[in-house]
């Protein structure tokens, strides 16, 4: 399994790499991958959250019960656990691989930033859909939009810091 990973791993920043040279002289390399990488995983997760949402839940409350959750929500709940997965491999093995923190202090970190980006995801679907009125993928799309920007700076300075604090 470990060599499947690592494969895949100097797959994707091969490919990264390939896309940087156009842009080599305008911005850092950490930088580019952390947006291409990003991308894949943001592309991911909104194709399963489509997915969910539309054929899974089939746009249907989730009735547990003792809880009614709605599409929207069920869908992003369990999306959530694959993307938070793939997005730290990527950050941790593709994208931020100078930084000296410690593997368990980067997944602790990335966690706790997560947690925001959780909070800012609920928060705006719910505002998104059930306020404004907009369709739940595109209050999606905008949702990721919008913590994507959060979650850059979070990781950048926070969750994968670099410890020579040289330019990334």
């Amino acid at each position: 399994m470990y060599k499947i990973l690592n494969i895949l791993r100097k797959s994707i920043t091969s490919i990264s790499d390939w896309f940087y040279q156009p842009f080599s002289k305008y911005i850092p390399l950490v930088t580019f991958r952390y947006g291409f990488t990003g991308g894949l995983n943001t592309v991911l997760d909104i194709f399963l959250y489509f997915i969910f949402y539309n054929f899974v839940f089939k746009k249907q409350i989730l009735d547990l019960g003792f809880y009614a959750i709605t599409p929207h929500i069920a869908a992003f709940l369990v999306v959530f656990p694959i993307t938070f997965t793939t997005g730290f491999m990527l950050a941790k093995y593709v994208t931020f691989t100078q930084s000296k923190l410690q593997g368990k202090k980067q997944l602790f970190r990335y966690g706790l930033t997560v947690v925001g980006a959780i909070l800012l995801n609920y928060i705006l679907l719910k505002f998104f859909v059930e306020v404004c009125d907009i369709w739940a993928t595109v209050s999606k799309i905008i949702t990721t939009g919008l913590v994507v920007i959060y979650s850059y700076f979070m990781q950048r300075y926070f969750s994968f810091r670099m410890e020579n604090k040289s330019k990334a």
